[in-house]
């Protein structure tokens, strides 16, 4: 591709991930670049060499890359964005770890495992893209199968499924950085979990 046969591809890079919403793989870099995909994971460690002394890096994210801000100056960027980041509940947290960690599973299974109805936390998973329907299971009923989305890894720094941690140090991680309230209620079962949810089609779904 002659026009950018004499610009820098590791800055052209950098401007496809800055103007980017979304992770962009390797195959469409390569695509944009007219370069072998093979070459793309060099130049993007280039890349986040470039950027080591800079408040942004290189993010490795739900199978492709996009920048971020570095940690350490994550106070100051949630100061200049306020109001705060929203946060997920605990019941919502519960809910997504029991859905990463079985999916796909129904909102019944979901509903047994933690005792209580789960129909409005699955819809505010739903709403904010965390989670998306992946078809019915083949029972009586029909009931929609969930699973969660790449928006929910890129949301947690993941760059697959498989970086899952285990449940206790996901919550523990999530406390930690704030992405969850940190007032656990006495009982589980809230306004939140008994709203009615789309995934609620058939009377055999509860």
């Amino acid at each position: 591709m002659k026009l950018l046969s004499s610009l820098d591809l590791c800055a052209a890079i950098e401007c496809l991930l800055f103007v980017s919403h979304e992770p962009v793989t390797a195959e469409h870099l390569a695509e944009v670049l007219g370069v072998p995909v093979e070459r793309i994971a060099e130049l993007v460690a280039e890349l986040a060499g470039r950027l080591e002394q800079r408040g942004l890096c290189v993010a490795e994210l739900a199978g492709g890359y996009n920048l971020a801000t570095r940690r350490e100056y994550a106070q100051i960027v949630e100061r200049f964005l306020e109001p705060a980041p929203e946060r997920l509940s605990l019941a919502a947290l519960e809910t997504l770890a029991i859905i990463a960690y079985r999916q796909p599973i129904t909102r019944p299974e979901i509903d047994e495992l933690r005792g209580v109805n789960s129909s409005g936390v699955v819809t505010t998973l739903l709403e904010k893209g965390l989670l998306e329907i992946a078809g019915r299971k083949k029972v009586p009923g029909r009931p929609f199968l969930l699973r969660t989305t790449p928006q929910f890894l890129a949301s947690f720094g993941l760059r697959d499924i498989e970086e899952l941690p285990r449940l206790d140090e996901l919550e523990a991680r999530l406390l930690a950085s704030g992405a969850v309230e940190s007032d656990r209620p006495e009982a589980r079962a809230t306004q939140e979990d008994e709203q009615p949810s789309p995934t609620d089609e058939t009377a055999q779904d509860q």
